[in-house]
């Protein structure tokens, strides 16, 4: 029984590290890229180019992307920080920048957030509720009560 749930805990979080594939730069996606005085990469943030529960429209250099309000707080203090942060197209091949100044286009108040951005970063994130990982996957674990409909026999 323990080796069948061990395999079904290694079987969820590949899963959820599968769910989280678009986390790796594709061709064709657009990003908020960091980068320091030298030019080097420091961090990077995704563009979406449609809508999902927790993302804001927002519009860099007269196109539309939807970002999360950690996305616009992380390109002012990079700033702050110094560093030069653009939106930038991966063609594959490597990267080309698209607009230049992104945290003068979109700012926390063009949000609706009235924050400063070390607030909004320290914070939750857009769309969590508080659950983490762990603690979704112990929900599988959890039993149910007898007469539920859903019940399983290993549950009953």
């Amino acid at each position: 029984m323990l080796k069948h749930a061990i395999l079904l805990v290694t079987a969820l979080l590949c899963a959820g590290g599968a769910a989280k594939a678009d986390a790796v730069p594709q061709p064709g996606d657009f990003y908020l890229i960091s980068r320091d005085r030298s030019g080097l990469f420091v961090g990077s943030h995704k563009l979406f180019q449609g809508f999902s529960e927790g993302l804001k429209q927002v519009a860099y250099c007269r196109r539309d992307y939807y970002v999360r309000s950690h996305t616009v707080a992380w390109t002012q203090l990079e700033t702050e920080l110094g560093h030069t942060v653009r939106v930038e197209y991966n063609f594959g091949r490597g990267w080309r920048p698209i607009c230049d100044h992104p945290e003068r286009q979109v700012t926390l108040e063009d949000i609706g957030i009235n924050e400063s951005p070390r607030d909004v970063l320290a914070g939750e994130a857009d769309g969590e509720q508080g659950k983490s990982r762990l603690s979704a996957i112990g929900a599988v674990f959890q039993t149910r009560a007898s007469g539920e409909a859903n019940a399983t026999f290993h549950t009953r």
